[in-house]
């Protein structure tokens, strides 16, 4: 079980990925990695599995889209039918046209809303929660690898890390 973590700090997103390579040759666990921009490719060398993000967007969009239809349905049909512009309100039908921008518009609307608080609801990140970085460096211009260690084994793992280019290995009690 791994009481302790080494947190070793690049200068370079190249170099990042490349030690994770060699990390994970080594069969080293790593727990996390913090980079202050998305890097190319990053998680798949970590093996990360694809999101669903894609599927639930599409989803928020088709219920926007249904609202909408419901919306302009019961607003300008049922509940309060108008002659606008000599159109008849005799059927959904017959004014569709005229509602294309509407359902459009919607179906962004929901989509994007829903997507952001799906975001952070995926992601845990809630409005004035207490940031988990654990190195500030990592939201300018570093980026950290946490790797695993026991006791045993810390003074390996932490010259294998500088072997890698690592500009600084931290020590942190888990």
């Amino acid at each position: 079980m791994a009481d302790y973590t080494l947190m070793a700090i690049y200068d370079d997103d190249d170099h990042l990925v490349k030690a994770l390579k060699e990390t994970q040759a080594e069969k080293y666990h790593v727990e996390e990695i913090y980079t202050p921009f998305p890097v190319h490719g990053l998680d798949k060398v970590m093996g990360l599995p694809h999101t669903r993000l894609a599927i639930n967007a599409f989803l928020y969009g088709v219920t926007g889209l249904f609202v909408a239809v419901w919306m302009m349905n019961f607003m300008m049909i049922e509940d309060w039918p108008r002659n606008i512009g000599g159109k008849p309100s005799f059927s959904y039908i017959e004014n569709m046209p005229a509602f294309v921008p509407i359902m459009f518009e919607m179906t962004v609307f929901f989509a994007a809303h829903l997507m952001v608080i799906t975001f952070y609801m995926r992601s845990k990140i809630w409005p004035f929660k207490k940031a988990e970085n654990p190195d500030p460096r990592t939201t300018d211009d570093h980026f950290l690898m946490e790797v695993s260690a026991t006791k045993e084994n810390i003074q390996s793992i932490a010259e294998f890390l500088h072997g890698t280019g690592a500009k600084e290995v931290k020590l942190k009690q888990s």
